[in-house]
């Protein structure tokens, strides 16, 4: 079992080949592909690579599935005995990603 674990952004995906996973908003097109190279461990059947802080020669290719939004969040402040209350609500947008391959070399 091959897997990666890459860092995009200041968040970390743990990443096998043929997964789909979900990261912030890409300005990319569906169909699109896209390589990750800020690979800070590498696991495979000869052992586990770690970066110092990323590993050299090692990138995963992945491809554009899609964009998508979150589930909506709403935020509401409130105060007591002061007539003050504010509703909000947010949904994030993410782009959904598919492992196409990790690349060794």
């Amino acid at each position: 079992m091959i897997y990666a674990i890459v860092e995009d952004r200041g968040k970390q995906y743990k990443l096998k080949e043929g997964m789909v996973f979900h990261v912030d908003l890409l300005p990319l097109t569906e169909g699109q592909e896209v390589e990750m190279e800020k690979v800070l461990l590498l696991s495979s059947n000869q052992g586990t690579e770690v970066g110092t802080p990323y590993l050299k020669n090692v990138k995963v290719a992945c491809q554009v599935q899609g964009h998508k939004k979150g589930k909506k969040v709403t935020v509401y402040k409130y105060k007591r005995r002061k007539g003050y209350h504010k509703k909000q609500g947010h949904r994030q947008r993410f782009t959904t990603l598919k492992v196409l391959a990790i690349q060794k070399g």
